[in-house]
């Protein structure tokens, strides 16, 4: 497979044009849509200023729009390592530190308690070894649970609350664990995260992120709330019900939404997020200017959880926001050690590999129990790692 020679620097395509299934990749990514699998997907892989890219099937089965480059789809739990990177904004400027106690900025954090099972099945109350700091938050280790409060259950589809008053009713529930025990996926720990960066900054999470992070970056399709204008262009979500695939049961626009949700809330484009990735892999720089430091970079994507059994693939152990590939089993799909990736709940992935000096990202909306390892992000890694000379 040759690379498209497009400069990823100055990354530019016509939305309406797709590559043509002679090439390989979405040769590949076709013969997932032929046999039902998904209704379409866009995928980049970008390697040392070279990019592949194209977008297969269909962004709706029952209008048969097709799949299109700037096709814009709800990146769930993609979201969480941008607002890591939100937070190390803050730490570059010496406003947050990764040892500072949640309750510093949160102050009811402090009375927050771990529950204990008992041999008899009964839980005891008692107050954590240490205390939950932002880094446990950004490496899943809090001992945060993973569900919303009881009172916003609901909130992850409706977005009806607003995040200061979901993230305020956290320390009501109990920590599963105490901080820094073990690891345990917390979308409530990243949500409190991302109301860090609201007091911090003294602005809302989603403007904060257009003012330091979007704008800046040229990422003119990335959205907490998506504008009414952008609808048509949004992939519908399936799942696959007696072999076919049926729309799920998932609200795709939102418009009443009050919940900015730091944890899995963004809308995206596949182009956008290289914008993102290629600035990480130039090691925090985009277009000769520097927007994260190279110290908040080895912070992000070293292996803070150790031996820790972590993340949704075989070796992977995780860093501040992102699965980072520690060792040779990490490698089955062609992904070097050190590589480091975040997936999100209706099959986005993405992922940046330092050593290779490869971004990968693949786009679809099913929402199916493959997690990420679902064939064709196997399929795309695998055919992307085989095409480096």
């Amino acid at each position: 497979m040759a690379f498209l020679l497009l400069c990823v620097a100055a990354f530019s395509l016509n939305a309406q044009q797709a590559v043509s299934s002679s090439s390989p990749i979405a040769a590949r990514l076709n013969e997932f849509v032929a046999a039902g699998k998904t209704a379409g997907a866009v995928f980049i892989i970008a390697h040392k200023g070279k990019v592949e890219r194209g977008a297969v099937g269909v962004q709706d089965l029952e209008s048969k729009a097709p799949m299109q480059m700037d096709s814009i789809f709800q990146i769930a739990s993609m979201t969480k390592p941008i607002t890591a990177i939100g937070i190390l904004l803050l730490v570059d400027e010496g406003r947050v530190a990764l040892v500072d106690p949640v309750s510093k900025y949160l102050p009811n954090f402090a009375d927050i308690q771990v529950a204990e099972k008992q041999p008899d099945g009964s839980l005891k109350l008692r107050k954590p070894a240490r205390a939950v700091t932002v880094r446990d938050l950004l490496t899943h280790t809090s001992g945060i649970g993973s569900g919303y409060p009881e009172k916003f259950k609901d909130n992850f589809e409706t977005r009806a609350y607003g995040l200061a008053e979901v993230v305020m009713a956290i320390p009501t529930r109990h920590l599963e664990f105490d901080p820094g025990a073990r690891w345990s996926y917390s979308n409530m720990g990243i949500a409190t995260l991302g109301r860090i960066v609201e007091i911090v900054s003294g602005k809302s999470y989603e403007l904060f992120l257009q003012e330091r992070l979007f704008t800046p970056l040229g990422m003119k399709d990335t959205h907490c709330f998506l504008p009414a204008n952008k609808r048509a262009r949004l992939a519908t979500i399936y799942q696959i019900q007696n072999d076919r695939l049926v729309k799920a049961d998932v609200n795709h626009h939102r418009p009443n939404a009050k919940y900015s949700s730091p944890e899995a809330g963004l809308y995206s484009t596949a182009p956008d997020l290289l914008r993102l990735y290629q600035m990480l892999l130039n090691g925090g720089t985009h277009e000769g200017k520097r927007m994260l430091s190279k110290f908040a970079l080895e912070q992000m994507t070293a292996n803070h959880t150790g031996e820790l059994k972590a993340g949704f693939s075989p070796g992977v152990g995780f860093g501040l926001g992102w699965a980072v590939v520690r060792n040779v089993e990490g490698t089955f799909r062609g992904q070097a050690i050190g590589t480091f990736a975040h997936g999100g709940l209706w099959k986005t992935y993405g992922w940046v590999d330092p050593k290779r000096e490869l971004i990968g990202i693949l786009m679809m909306q099913r929402l199916s129990s493959d997690g990420d390892q679902s064939d064709e992000l196997n399929a795309l890694a695998q055919m992307a790692a085989a095409a480096i000379e």
